[in-house]
């Protein structure tokens, strides 16, 4: 990337709002905090540095933690767009950001979430 002068790091992340304290929310407050650092240090030298944050996306693994009445129920209380993402929600703004469009993109965290919040809901 050096060599070329054009690069991209994207990094998946996860939920930006904690629940409780606990590793994975400090591992992910490491890896923004990292990631923001980098693209300073980076972006002279044409280099992006970006995390995304996926809220609920649908996959197996949601398919055994929500049953359909519990989902429901997680959906309407959090979830404002009023459904869960699919993998190509995420999937397409990766291939933004690894594009020449998002060139002046960098050092941000950006939620893929549908509006999802623990607070206030």
């Amino acid at each position: 990337m050096r060599q070329a002068r054009w690069g991209r790091i994207i990094n998946i992340t996860g939920l930006l709002e904690p629940r409780s304290l606990n590793a994975a929310m400090a591992a992910k407050a490491g890896v923004h905090l990292w990631a923001k650092g980098l693209s300073r240090d980076l972006a002279p030298e044409g280099i992006t540095v970006n995390s995304i944050a996926p809220g609920r996306i649908e996959s197996e693994q949601l398919d055994r933690l929500y049953p359909e009445h519990e989902r429901r129920a997680f959906i309407e209380r959090f979830v404002p767009i009023g459904y869960f993402g699919k993998p190509a929600d995420v999937a397409n703004l990766v291939i933004f950001l690894a594009s020449p469009l998002a060139s002046y993109i960098t050092g941000t965290v950006i939620a893929v979430d549908g509006g999802m919040s623990y607070y206030g809901a």
